[in-house]
C-alpha cells in the first residue's frame, strides 16, 4: 500500500514541477527574446522539465504496467489512458526542436561560445503550449483515478 501511494504522489507532485518548470522556461526564453541576456535559467528551468519527464516516465510505467494500480488491461483500454498518453507523445513532438536547440547551447556555453537566441520567442511559446498539454493530461489523470469511462 505504501508504494502505491508514493507511486501516486511522487507522478502527481513530478506533474506539478513539469507544470512549473516548463512555463518557467517559456517565461525565461520570451526575456531572451525581449534581449536579456542570460540563459542560465532557462537552463535551469530545463533540467528541471526534464527531471520532471524522467518521474512521469518511470512512475507511470510502474503504476500502469508494473502491478501496482489497477493493472495493464485497465490501462489498455481506457480511452482517458489513450488521451493522456497522445498529450504526453505531442509534447514529446513539440519538444525535439527546443531540446536540440538547448543542447547545442550547452555545448557552445561549456566552450565559452556565443549561443543564437534567434528562436527564443518561438520556443518560449512552445513552452507554454507544453504547459496547457500538461494540465490536460492531469484533467485526464483525474478521470482516470475516478474511473470515468466513455459509452
Amino acid at each position: 500500500m505504501l508504494v502505491h501511494w508514493s507511486l501516486a504522489a511522487i507522478h502527481l507532485l513530478a506533474f506539478a514541477l513539469g507544470f512549473w518548470a516548463v512555463l518557467t522556461r517559456g517565461t525565461a526564453f520570451r526575456q531572451l527574446a525581449a534581449g536579456a541576456r542570460e540563459a542560465r535559467r532557462v537552463l535551469m528551468a530545463d533540467n528541471l522539465w526534464g527531471i520532471s519527464a524522467v518521474l512521469l516516465l518511470v512512475t507511470g510505467g510502474m503504476r500502469a504496467f508494473g502491478g501496482y494500480e489497477k493493472g495493464t488491461d485497465y490501462y489498455l483500454h481506457q480511452p482517458l489512458f489513450h488521451l493522456k498518453m497522445t498529450l504526453f507523445v505531442l509534447i514529446l513532438l513539440l519538444e525535439v526542436a527546443p531540446m536540440i536547440t538547448l543542447i547545442k547551447w550547452r555545448i557552445a556555453l561549456s566552450r565559452g561560445a556565443p549561443i543564437n537566441t534567434g528562436r527564443a520567442k518561438l520556443f518560449a511559446r512552445i513552452s507554454h503550449v507544453e504547459g496547457l498539454l500538461v494540465l490536460l493530461m492531469v484533467v485526464a489523470a483525474t478521470g482516470m483515478a475516478r474511473g470515468v469511462t466513455f459509452g
